[in-house]
């Protein structure tokens, strides 16, 4: 983000012989010998970042396991405190070739931290010929990640993953649902052709319905044929029993999401529709769809209620109290309830008008994690997702002022460092330089 102007004091107690022009004189050459060595101080720190970065990517080539992910760590900092156009523009083929090696070859650590960089890689990029690129050539080696080994932090991360670079990078439905099939068969293992993936934890299968759920956002529900979710309303349906409140919860954003796209036909199987309340259903009928919603409006007016048991985090309760209430408004009424989020101070609302914007918004916050503000701030790329682009903050408050130029401010503490480096510059020209010159008359 750009750096705010900064107006100092011009000095108070002249002695009376110095006149109004050179007064002016002065201060115009204060003004002018700051600026001057603030751009030169801003090169060095743009420098300074740069070599970091590049010493980062050079590290990535060491066979030490702890050295790549301290460089994968470090990099995936850098990702969340900056958009990084500059530095991937001309490197993000060398860099995601470098990510892939780790995810090939790896501790659970480094192919997380990995995997991580691999989706702000695509975020940093943009949509566009490199993001597909990224999404191609990455898919694959994070679905055999998926099929191997068991630590959940590496399943959760390759999975959010996946969802990330197709989201940026997939170029036709055709893409998406590739994709969304590889997560599906995480949630429903029994639904893979060759059943080798065992049953996932409660932490991996939330990540995966989320990270469905994200990507179902981006399918056109008239082009898609939804073949392979066919049965997924009665799963998730079941799966809002489950014990673990991250998984209900994963499990009513995807069905109120379902709900949104109002085909229900595209996500039952004929088995489904059959001996539900006593009686066979037609499969397509509308006293299927009576009697599912009937069901769903009973689990969400529960779950909206339910009352806080062992162990249980008020956060956690209260997050799927207001889910459920809304789900159960959006059930019975038809219509969403515009969500107003507010972002940054002092800026414009972000107004959320649908499941599918709530939806995104929910797992790019999850995934952006500290770097959640700054690439809402920044990133062009999310601004074209929600259609939004946060004001500028125009005018401090009195008390954002009392914390700006407060002495223990992180500005405050700059600007002290700053001078203090000027002074010291200007001390060792006078001692130095003009010292001599003094010495040699």
């Amino acid at each position: 983000m750009g750096k705010k102007n900064r107006k100092t004091r011009s000095a108070v107690n002249y002695p009376d012989i110095i006149s109004d022009d050179d007064s002016m004189s002065t201060i115009s050459t204060a003004w002018s010998e700051q600026s001057t060595f603030g751009n030169n101080n801003e090169t060095e720190l743009v420098n300074s970042r740069q070599f970091e970065l590049d010493k980062h990517l050079d590290a990535l080539y060491e066979k030490r396991s702890s050295t790549r992910e301290n460089a994968l760590l470090g990099l995936v900092k850098a990702f969340e405190s900056e958009i990084l156009h500059e530095f991937v523009e001309n490197k993000y083929a060398t860099l995601l070739h470098q990510f892939i090696n780790s995810i090939k070859r790896g501790s659970s650590k480094e192919v997380s931290l990995a995997s991580r960089a691999i989706g702000f890689l695509a975020i940093t990029v943009g949509s566009g010929s490199n993001a597909h690129e990224i999404m191609t050539d990455a898919v694959q080696h994070l679905h055999q990640t998926l099929k191997s080994g068991s630590d959940p932090s590496k399943k959760s991360s390759a999975i959010e993953c996946i969802a990330i670079i197709s989201f940026v990078g997939a170029d036709d439905v055709e893409e998406t649902e590739k994709s969304m099939q590889i997560i599906w068969e995480i949630i429903n293992p029994k639904s893979a052709s060759n059943v080798t993936l065992t049953k996932p934890t409660s932490a991996v299968l939330s990540s995966a319905i989320f990270a469905w759920s994200f990507l179902l956002t981006t399918v056109n529900q008239w082009r898609s044929n939804f073949t392979n979710w066919q049965g997924s309303i009665s799963f998730l349906s079941n799966l809002l029993d489950k014990e673990d409140r991250s998984v209900r919860i994963a499990a009513g954003e995807a069905l109120a999401l379902i709900f949104e796209i109002n085909r229900f036909e595209k996500f039952t199987k004929v088995n489904d529709s059959e001996h539900q309340g006593g009686s066979k259903l037609p499969h397509d009928g509308l006293a299927y769809v009576d009697v599912l919603k009937g069901k769903l409006l009973t689990q969400a007016r529960n779950l909206s209620m339910e009352a806080g048991g062992k162990g249980s985090t008020r956060t956690d309760l209260n997050n799927q109290r207001d889910l459920f209430q809304r789900i159960l408004s959006f059930i019975e009424t038809g219509e969403f309830d515009e969500l107003s989020v507010k972002v940054l101070p002092n800026c414009s609302l972000l107004k959320l008008s649908s499941w599918a914007q709530s939806t995104q918004l929910n797992f790019l916050k999850r995934f952006l994690g500290s770097g959640y503000l700054m690439h809402m701030t920044d990133n062009s790329l999310l601004h074209e997702v929600f259609n939004y682009t946060p004001e500028k903050r125009k005018n401090l408050s009195v008390k954002e002022k009392r914390v700006y130029m407060s002495p223990n401010s992180a500005v405050s503490k700059e600007r002290t460092q700053y001078l203090n480096k000027h002074r010291t510059m200007s001390q060792d020209r006078n001692h130095g330089i003009f010292a001599a010159d003094y010495e040699e008359l």
